[in-house]
């Protein structure tokens, strides 16, 4: 028997603050639905990717339109799978927080949009399965900040460099990396970029900061050990720094180094994950105040 290559498609639970003094109590949130008229049902925003499409890049673009809402992406969800018209289906899922309007085009399928308590969504969707995701996304904790964290991209080799390794530039896959992991960094909406000081880890975030328009900072933090220092030490600092930044309330890009992150991460997260991160990938980062709670790689299609 063929095997049949599933339909891709992405979306997400959107949410926003509950109104204050109603039922659901403030504090509460309230999620997005929307209804099809083609199929007569309720579901969460989705669509299926383009060609080539990273799936949490169609996630946020799919929200944007069929849902008119700006979205930061947060959290992985469970995926759903079903069959659909006959054909395997795959939709993952991430919660999202609204952060804005926008983005709405008039040739989906939608044409009502309602922002509904948890429970009463559950009530709502048409389908199992998104009742399911709904259900998952309900046990988070809270989610107040995330980060977009990003080992730099490929450099030219330690040994054929004659300068300073601090001063060792990308080389040609290396900026094809930048670009590439660019669009995944942007879906946080970073208000701010900061960089470790070697120039690899400044050339990754480039792109970045060409396509927002904002400065990067750099911070020795996030640098590798120097010879003689102590690897926990290094690697408690730039955890440290972590939480710091995710602290202020802004969302924030940062580019750090292999022999920083998956320590660092290590000591952020649960035990036992395995947060090894090849060069020009990176993670999704979700806290909870400031406890990581969630960790999604971030990795170029």
């Amino acid at each position: 028997m063929v095997a049949v290559t599933p339909v891709r498609a992405a979306g997400g639970v959107v949410w926003r603050p509950g109104p204050p003094g109603v039922d659901p109590p403030t504090g509460s949130v309230e999620v997005c639905l929307v209804h099809r008229p083609r199929y007569d049902d309720w579901s969460l925003p989705k669509g299926k990717l383009d060609p080539g499409e990273h799936p949490l890049l169609a996630a946020v673009r799919e929200v944007a339109e069929e849902a008119d809402v700006r979205a930061v992406p947060q959290v992985r969800l469970p995926e759903a799978r079903y069959f659909s018209l006959g054909r395997p289906k795959v939709v993952d899922y991430w919660s999202m927080a609204a952060v804005g309007d926008g983005g709405f085009q008039p040739q989906t399928e939608v044409d009502e949009v309602r922002w509904l308590p948890v429970g009463a969504a559950v009530d709502l969707v048409t389908y199992p399965h998104d009742a399911r995701v709904l259900r998952a996304f309900a046990a988070l904790p809270p989610v107040t900040s995330v980060q977009a964290l990003v080992r730099h991209a490929s450099a030219h080799r330690r040994g054929a460099w004659t300068g300073p390794d601090t001063a060792r530039p990308l080389d040609a896959a290396g900026w094809a990396q930048a670009r590439a992991v660019a669009p995944l960094l942007a879906v946080v909406r970073p208000q701010r970029l900061v960089s470790a000081s070697a120039l690899r880890c400044v050339q990754t975030l480039d792109p970045l900061a060409e396509l927002l328009d904002l400065p990067i900072e750099v911070d020795s933090c996030f640098d590798e050990p120097k010879p003689g220092q102590d690897v926990e030490e290094n690697a408690l600092s730039a955890a440290a720094r972590l939480v710091e930044l995710t602290a202020t309330g802004v969302r924030v890009a940062i580019c750090s180094q292999g022999k920083v992150m998956p320590q660092a991460l290590d000591r952020l997260g649960p035990a036992g994950d395995d947060h090894a991160t090849g060069k020009g990938a990176g993670w999704l980062l979700a806290y909870s105040g400031q406890r990581l709670v969630a960790a999604d790689r971030l990795t170029p299609v």
